[in-house]
């Protein structure tokens, strides 16, 4: 009898520490979870800010055909701003393809650079960028203040600035698309919020709890 009672007891201190054990688990994947939270490209503080007006300017691509920034035009635009010479623009390029087949019903995408013509046209017709208008123009980076590359910025139908930012994959590129879907100048501000919201319903439960306490 004694030895049945000694091993219940050791049964039931088993069962409470396995039950410890799924808990501090269950903790530690939320917490895994914040912190591999997608991240959206990196927005830098310079050029137009998101809501305002782009740019308005008129370019000629490579092939000599006209591109349009900054004005009302019947589908959005994100403009990529790039380097023939940037492994990493190079790597989003099949992605760029891709999108523009998946988004092309309502957005344009626009190749953009500055420098030599012949440097840019060998590299042009090399990665067969023939779906995308490609513009020369030192104006159009000034215009956004470019400083860092790949960079791209989003314009709505109406030439407002719906998202921009440093892109090195197809998740930020992407992030650019739900910032503008969402209303959200970035996937970070829109983290940024959701935790904040977080924060005030536990604020607003422990201040339930203790006036009920």
């Amino acid at each position: 009898m004694t030895a049945l009672m000694i091993s219940n007891v050791i049964l039931w201190v088993v069962v409470l520490a396995l039950v410890l054990v799924v808990l501090a688990l269950s903790r530690q994947i939320g917490v895994l979870y914040e912190r591999v939270a997608p991240m959206g490209a990196l927005t830098m503080d310079k050029g137009p800010q998101v809501g305002d007006a782009a740019p308005v300017l008129e370019l000629q691509d490579l092939r000599g055909r006209a591109v349009t920034v900054g004005v009302a035009r019947p589908r959005s635009q994100l403009i990529f701003f790039m380097s023939p010479t940037c492994p990493v623009c190079k790597k989003l390029l099949p992605i760029l393809k891709s999108i523009q087949g998946s988004e092309g019903q309502w957005v344009d995408i626009v190749l953009a650079s500055d420098g030599e013509m012949p440097e840019h046209l060998a590299f042009y017709q090399k990665a067969q960028l023939d779906a995308f208008p490609y513009v020369l123009s030192t104006q159009l980076g000034m215009g956004f203040q470019i400083s860092k590359l790949p960079y791209a910025v989003l314009i709505d139908e109406s030439g407002v600035v719906r998202a921009k930012g440093l892109v090195n994959s197809r998740e930020q590129l992407e992030s650019l698309f739900n910032a503008k879907e969402l209303g959200v100048a970035s996937a970070q501000e829109y983290l940024a919020g959701a935790a904040g919201m977080k924060q005030v319903q536990v604020s607003r439960k422990e201040n339930v709890n203790a006036l009920a306490g």
